[in-house]
């Protein structure tokens, strides 16, 4: 089956994409090739329940399975040491990145109290985009009863636009509710 979001982009946005930037070809037209979400976990140092429910928890958000992450070097500031675990995340692509997006746009994200929309600002340069969300409670997936401690994740979005403007016309046209 085809993710909804999927079918929209190939029947309508690349159609739309493509005469608005005047691409002669269906593969000039920017579009997203993976999405990683990531969750940073500082207790981990001191007990690793706290890693083993992030873990869990991103497991459902996702529905893909996440990796740990391993602090490369030790850092005295911080209490860090090599090799201790610091933080989760999950590459998704195919399928589970578009059912994942539809998910956010249309149900995360308008969870947000008080939304206003999100910044245009986050982009990078080179069309790629960070959202930063401060709960994993905005979820349906998660069940409020069982989490522990509330966390803040970082999503990327990689596209294959080469500017800002491109990466931000295939988002809004995905259905990023962008501020104005």
């Amino acid at each position: 089956m085809i993710p909804r979001i999927r079918q929209k982009y190939r029947e309508e946005i690349v159609p739309r994409l493509s005469s608005k930037f005047g691409y002669k070809n269906v593969m000039q037209v920017p579009r997203v090739e993976k999405v990683m979400v990531n969750i940073g976990v500082n207790e981990a140092k001191q007990d690793i329940k706290y890693m083993n429910i992030s873990m869990e928890e991103l497991g459902i958000i996702t529905g893909q399975r996440p990796l740990m992450r391993r602090a490369k070097k030790s850092v005295a500031g911080f209490k860090v040491r090599e090799g201790m675990p610091v933080a989760c995340f999950v590459t998704l692509r195919g399928n589970k990145m578009w059912e994942f997006l539809d998910r956010l746009v249309s149900l995360t994200l308008p969870r947000i109290k008080d939304f206003q929309g999100v910044s245009r600002k986050s982009f990078d340069g080179r069309g790629n985009y960070n959202l930063g969300l401060r709960e994993q409670l905005i979820f349906p997936e998660i069940d409020y009863d069982k989490v522990i401690r509330v966390r803040g994740m970082n999503i990327t979005i990689t596209t294959t636009a080469r500017t800002d403007e491109e990466g931000a016309a295939l988002l809004s046209e995905i259905g990023f509710p962008f501020m104005r």
